[in-house]
């Protein structure tokens, strides 16, 4: 049975394509990078040696991958990882807000509600969607 736990990747072993499943991932001569022989993504093996990276992406962040012995995991970012600008724009927008409602008059506050309110949520939505 294997576990769960990241193995580290063997630099001169083949293993199975994380995009295609059909593929296989081979080794780059002389480079820490495996190319797939059908899909034709190249995967990078970063410092440590436990983690597969895509190369070639237009991702504002990379993917990353682990082995754990029969299978590749997604290394996903959690809530540890957004929570410090998640929380800051809970608090910042309230209080934008707020002081848009004190010092404008009530049709610029419901502009700003049905206008500029979405564009926040929007930038998230555009920024984290797959």
């Amino acid at each position: 049975m294997y576990s769960h736990k990241a193995e580290k990747i063997d630099l001169n072993a083949e293993y199975p394509c994380i995009c295609s499943r059909r593929g296989c991932l081979k080794p780059i001569a002389l480079t820490d990078a495996f190319g797939c022989d059908r899909c034709q993504q190249i995967f990078v093996v970063d410092r440590s040696g436990l983690t597969l990276e895509e190369l070639s992406t237009h991702a504002p962040y990379k993917k990353t991958w682990h082995w754990i012995g029969n299978q590749w995991n997604r290394t996903d970012t959690t809530l540890r990882d957004t929570f410090l600008p998640l929380s800051m724009s809970i608090v910042v927008i309230p209080l934008v807000l707020l002081f848009f409602v004190r010092h404008f008059p009530a049709i610029l506050w419901i502009v700003l509600v049905f206008i500029i309110v979405p564009i926040p949520a929007l930038l998230v939505w555009l920024a984290y969607r797959r």
